[in-house]
């Protein structure tokens, strides 16, 4: 059950998820029903307000444990039994709110940063939890991963995102390949810190890292802004995921190489420790 909402809106992900075991699965399948629960209430048709209250009934039915809500419920089994910080809980909470607006503009590269931090850096910190990482700079390549996919959906959701009002990136081609060109930079501080994911897990993580890595390469493609605007929302084919669950197992061997964190992308995460201090939260 909670799976099929994983297969019905992360499809990338539920690609992935094959290669988890059960437990695992469960568990952060009810991390995405608790993510897609936010979602949902901020891009509902309801009106400003009437989101805004259902989004604090939410936030203060989570902050009180109300464990009669299921999705609050699991919520809090994974929080506590994965020793989560409430605090990365309460920065998702932040970055979904900025969302809560009639009209949202993000116009640096800080706030761009700290908003996709919030939104997907702490799930994938949280994921990483869930995987039983514990290497603190691992798990700083954890919200890296995080981050990256989120500038990925931002490259690709721009069309969709000005028709709700909200702007993290200029329509036009050049502003989206400059997200994408950024991606890339989180993308590959986060691979070698893969190899701390227990052995288990962690090819999943692997498909999953190149399965979204290939939606920019296909945003590229378009070209220029005509061909973006025509192309709708974009997807992975089917057997372009075939061919990057191939490749992964290449990037798998290729970890069990590498000996140290090859961690290079302290200049970013200078710029996010401005508002985010990572030391309460890893």
């Amino acid at each position: 059950m909670k799976s099929n909402l994983l297969k019905k809106h992360a499809k990338s992900f539920y690609w992935a998820s094959f290669f988890l075991s059960n437990n695992i699965l469960d568990k952060c399948s009810s991390l995405y029903n608790f993510c897609r629960t936010l979602d949902d209430i901020v891009d509902d048709d309801n009106n400003l307000n009437l989101k805004k209250e259902i989004f604090s009934k939410f936030k203060k039915d989570f902050e009180s444990k109300n464990l009669n809500n299921q999705i609050i419920k699991d919520m809090w089994l994974i929080v506590d039994s994965e020793n989560i910080s409430k605090q990365i809980v309460i920065d998702l909470f932040d970055g979904i709110e900025t969302d809560l607006a009639e009209k949202v503009v993000i116009n640096s590269k800080k706030d761009l940063l700290v908003y996709s931090y919030r939104v997907a850096g702490t799930v994938g910190l949280m994921m990483s939890k869930i995987l039983r990482v514990k290497n603190k700079e691992a798990l700083k390549g954890a919200i890296d991963l995080g981050i990256a996919m989120q500038l990925t959906n931002i490259a690709r959701d721009v069309c969709e995102d000005k028709e709700r009002n909200r702007q993290y990136v200029k329509h036009d081609f050049p502003s989206i390949r400059e997200i994408i060109m950024e991606s890339q930079i989180f993308y590959e501080n986060s691979f070698s810190s893969i190899r701390n994911i227990p052995f288990r897990s962690r090819f999943s993580v692997i498909v999953a890292r190149r399965v979204y890595r290939k939606i920019g390469d296909y945003i590229l493609k378009q070209k220029n802004i005509d061909n973006y605007n025509k192309a709708g929302k974009i997807y992975v084919p089917v057997f372009e995921k075939i061919i990057q669950t191939f490749l992964s197992v290449f990037d798998f061997v290729k970890l069990l190489f590498i000996k140290n964190l090859n961690y290079d992308n302290q200049v970013n995460h200078n710029i996010l420790e401005q508002e985010i201090n990572f030391n309460e939260r890893i």
